[in-house]
């Protein structure tokens, strides 16, 4: 199947601050994608360049059959409502259900409905189903506040199904959580990649996570793609290349 993500020779620049240079990626249906770096290696520039929030500044970059480089604001908007993000603090509203968390999602297909929380019914069913796949339908009533961080980052999981996304990114998603935990959603998040055909990319920073849990790898190293293949050719040795030390110009850093 034709890839969501397409990236050819992407740089980001801020002036004269280069961030990503030479980058190339495709991301396909179903497949889940691990990026992986050093802190300063682009991971989190690549993700928000995928959704505008990092100027694309060289090459090519597509997703959801959008190119990057050519949308007006009201075609970014659309874009990113397309656009599942799932993050390392959840990004929850404490005092609100978790129900109501989850129906955010859905907010720009609701429309002016929004405004007075008039959600439809399907709207409901649907955010309860996806609450019953993460394994939360019984906390649908409860305040978001007292769940813990396995659980908080479940719902939002569930928040990103709500928007019918055509791709999940997720930005160090389980870097606040403890190993049992980190598994879990991650095994989740694989899950839902292979049932629903959609593509996640997730920036990770310990290398058995990746392993365990992705289809294949990309490494960057001080902004540069210096590996791309199927997660089974790889090994912790291999992916080493991406943590030793290097001089580096400070205006690379990201």
């Amino acid at each position: 199947m034709a890839p969501v993500v397409t990236v050819r020779d992407l740089q980001v620049a801020y002036g004269d601050h280069t961030i990503l240079r030479g980058v190339n990626l495709d991301v396909h249906p179903g497949e889940m994608v691990a990026l992986l770096g050093s802190s300063g290696s682009g991971k989190s520039t690549l993700m928000k360049s995928l959704t505008g929030f990092a100027p694309v500044t060289g090459g090519v970059a597509q997703i959801a059959g959008h190119d990057l480089t050519a949308l007006r604001a009201g075609e970014l908007r659309r874009l990113r409502a397309n656009v599942g993000q799932i993050f390392q603090q959840f990004n929850l509203i404490p005092r609100m259900s978790v129900l109501n968390n989850v129906l955010t999602g859905a907010l720009h297909r609701a429309g002016p409905l929004n405004l007075v929380g008039g959600f439809t019914s399907e709207h409901r069913k649907l955010a309860l189903h996806y609450l019953d796949r993460v394994g939360l339908s019984h906390k649908a009533k409860s305040q978001a506040r007292p769940l813990s961080g396995g659980q908080q980052q479940r719902v939002a999981i569930a928040r990103a199904l709500m928007q019918s996304p055509s791709v999940i990114l997720a930005d160090e998603p389980v870097s606040s959580l403890d190993p049992t935990l980190a598994d879990s959603v991650l095994v989740l998040l694989r899950e839902i990649a292979n049932e629903h055909a959609i593509p996640v990319l997730v920036s990770l920073h310990v290398l058995p996570l990746a392993l365990t849990h992705s289809d294949r790898i990309i490494g960057l190293r001080g902004g540069e793609m210096l590996i791309s293949a199927p997660t089974a050719e790889l090994d912790a040795d291999k992916l080493s290349v991406l943590y030793h030390e290097e001089h580096r110009d400070d205006r690379d850093l990201a």
